[in-house]
């Protein structure tokens, strides 16, 4: 209930279902800053990732800024780097299925290669380690039938995930990547709140 806080001029409803042409003029207007300013919330959230290792070793924002650096320095474009930077950004709020988050925060900005690649990613890096943990590595096999697709996101975790976990990597800083997720998330989105057209199992 923080009723308190000056924010600027407020719709009047306290029920959706009565709210006003006024009403959704105001919010379109007053959400407008804070829609549009969601790449510095998204930079604000990757920075939790510094400090937490879960018995890495590195600290699983040196793996992003390694797995996004890897990226550049092979001549990806700047979304394939954007995406690689946040594939695991979901690490903090969803321990069994961070790929969601990292997909869901990219879903209205990247394209559907790009998209699928992040979303898949979490199985096909397990073909590195599920036989450690009693799990079939070979999961990544159903998706064989997609084979362009299949083939982008193992060459994502064999070349950029998979070999950025090095101690003493000459990984670039945060700050270099900075002006690229502003770029990205300055793309008007593909949503339904933007008119776009979602297309199903994107």
């Amino acid at each position: 209930m923080h009723d308190n806080k000056p924010n600027g001029e407020r719709a009047t409803f306290s029920d959706i279902s009565h709210g006003t042409q006024h009403d959704w003029d105001i919010i379109s207007r007053e959400a407008q800053p804070y829609d549009t300013s969601v790449g510095e919330r998204v930079l604000a959230h990757l920075k939790l990732l510094e400090g937490e290792y879960g018995g890495f070793p590195i600290d699983r924002l040196d793996h992003s800024l390694q797995c996004a650096t890897l990226a550049y320095r092979d001549g990806r474009d700047t979304e394939y780097v954007v995406c690689a930077l946040l594939h695991d950004i979901g690490d903090t709020l969803a321990s069994y299925n961070h790929y969601d988050i990292a997909a869901a925060i990219l879903k209205p900005f990247v394209s559907a290669e790009n998209l699928w690649m992040i979303q898949h990613h979490g199985i096909f890096q397990g073909y590195y380690f599920f036989h450690y943990l009693g799990l079939d590595r070979h999961m990544r096999e159903r998706f064989r039938d997609q084979p362009d697709l299949y083939m982008r996101t193992v060459e994502f975790c064999e070349k950029y995930d998979g070999p950025a976990f090095a101690k003493s990597a000459d990984a670039l800083p945060l700050s270099f990547f900075e002006p690229m997720v502003r770029e990205i998330f300055a793309r008007t989105p593909n949503s339904i709140y933007t008119g776009q057209k979602i297309e199903s199992g994107a």
